[in-house]
C-alpha cells in the first residue's frame, strides 16, 4: 500500500545492491513514487487513500483520522482502517 503515495519533495537515494550500472556507481535514483521505509510513506499513502472514501460521502471522523463514517437512508457504515 505504501508504494502508492505520491511524495511532496524530490527524494534520491543510493543505488540498490544488485542494481547498480557498471561505470556509474557513483549516481543515484530518484525516487517517483513512495517507498517502503520512507519515513514519509505512511502519510503520504493516508493522503492518497482519503480521497476515496470522502468521494463517496464518508466523513472522517475528527478523534480518530482511520475511521470514516456515512449515514443515509436511516442506515449508517463505518469504516475502520
Amino acid at each position: 500500500a505504501f508504494l502508492n503515495g505520491e511524495l511532496d519533495e524530490e527524494i534520491y537515494m543510493q543505488q540498490p545492491d544488485g542494481f547498480v550500472v557498471n561505470g556509474q556507481e557513483r549516481k543515484v535514483c530518484k525516487l517517483v513514487k513512495s517507498l517502503y521505509g520512507l519515513k514519509q510513506a505512511p502519510k503520504q499513502w493516508h493522503e492518497k487513500f482519503n480521497t476515496t472514501p470522502t468521494s463517496v460521502g464518508f466523513v472522517v471522523n475528527e478523534a480518530e483520522k482511520c475511521v470514516y463514517y456515512r449515514y443515509g437512508g436511516g442506515e449508517g457504515v463505518i469504516l475502520c482502517l
